[in-house]
């Protein structure tokens, strides 16, 4: 048995495989891997846990909890995430856990904005009050949602939803966002949407979900009672259009 409460977290919600193993405590290491995502992810996955877990001397069984990135994000990705953490949380069911291993679904806006807290204060800037996380949803359109940054914790100001790029400067307007020095913009959508996203008020921050993120916030989330068992925990989709028609890709409907 571990010294403390060790969790493994499994992102797959991007082009990104990450996965990582630890208590996610800030004065604890944590075994990490991360590689391809998509179709490549469900090959990669389950060997590369089990390696993850090899190296750190445990058992599955030996686990506090299982954290996945439950969405938004890719719908594929979701669904390998979501299956894995299931299939490996019944596989410990025993004495210790007659229904398994706990699981903790985690809102991969979340993950992002708490990847962005870290990197922005490890290159010295001053906290910003709020993290609004921006992920590319495709289809011209983004997956949003608002945090608020208190005493190095985040807190949901609006949940999950769709954002089509040329209404978040509206929007963040209207939520009282527009406050450049205290508004961090964080995610993968400037590239992508750049001309969209010009006038959209805040800094900006180039970030992505990673399980070293899950890892960090799944010690106070588990305390605060957001465990689910195995059979309870699905993917969180926001949208459920995969992709457009013809017609509406030649702007037919």
């Amino acid at each position: 048995m571990p010294a403390a409460p060790c969790f493994l977290a499994i992102e797959t919600s991007t082009d990104t495989l990450s996965l990582a193993l630890g208590t996610g405590r800030a004065d604890d290491t944590s075994r990490h891997f991360q590689g391809p995502g998509g179709a490549q992810a469900s090959t990669e996955l389950l060997p590369q846990v089990r390696r993850l877990l090899a190296d750190a001397d445990l058992a599955l069984g030996d686990l506090e909890a299982i954290a996945f990135g439950r969405g938004p994000g890719s719908f594929t990705g979701l669904r390998t995430a979501c299956a894995v953490a299931q299939g490996l949380a019944y596989g410990t069911r025993g004495q210790r856990h007659p229904q398994g291993l706990p699981v903790l679904p985690v809102d991969t806006l979340l993950a992002l904005a708490e990847q962005a807290r870290a990197d922005d204060a490890a290159d010295g800037h001053a906290a910003p009050t709020r993290i609004v996380a921006l992920l590319d949803a495709r289809m011209d359109e983004l997956y949003l949602a608002a945090y608020a940054l208190e005493r190095g914790k985040l807190r949901a100001i609006t949940p999950p939803r769709l954002c089509a790029p040329a209404d978040l400067a509206g929007w963040l307007h209207d939520q009282g966002f527009a406050d450049d020095d205290r508004t961090l913009l964080a995610g993968n959508a400037f590239g992508v949407y750049a001309e969209a996203l010009r006038d959209a008020p805040g800094r900006r921050r180039h970030a992505l979900p990673t399980a070293e993120a899950l890892l960090r916030l799944a010690p106070a989330l588990m305390a605060q009672g957001a465990a689910v068992s195995a059979a309870e925990a699905l993917p969180l989709y926001v949208r459920d259009k995969v992709a457009r028609t013809t017609a509406e890709r030649e702007g037919k409907a």
